[in-house]
């Protein structure tokens, strides 16, 4: 059974965070923690949040089974480009020009790689 962990309005550029997303996405759990963990990106601290939340969610829904007994890996991981705050900065003769700090979505999905085949073989 998947879990999925949804981070809203993260003050970081999508283009930036899919560069993280990219590197981890379709990985086990434990080695997408290992690559967050060393990676120099400002996003990885906040994209191994997300995952951790989503290895709680999915421990809170399968209780009966231990989390080293599963096999979990990141089934899907997606940012969407959230809300831009857009500022003004001065430019020559009078002008302005406008800086626009963009922010995003994260959604993690995390699930048992065992209930996967299970679930193909019936």
């Amino acid at each position: 059974m998947e879990a999925r962990a949804i981070l809203r309005n993260v003050p970081t550029s999508p283009r930036k965070m899919r560069l993280v997303a990219d590197m981890i996405r379709g990985q086990k759990v434990s080695r997408a923690l290992a690559i967050l963990q060393y990676q120099p990106q400002a996003a990885a601290p906040v994209l191994k949040k997300v995952l951790m939340s989503a290895v709680a969610n999915w421990q809170q829904l399968n209780e009966d089974v231990k989390l080293e007994d599963a096999e979990l890996y990141v089934k899907t991981v997606f940012v969407d480009g959230g809300t831009m705050l857009k500022r003004l900065r001065p430019a020559p003769q009078g002008r302005a020009y406008r800086v626009r700090k963009r922010s995003n979505h994260i959604t993690l999905v995390v699930d048992d790689a065992s209930a996967e085949l299970i679930q193909q073989e019936a």
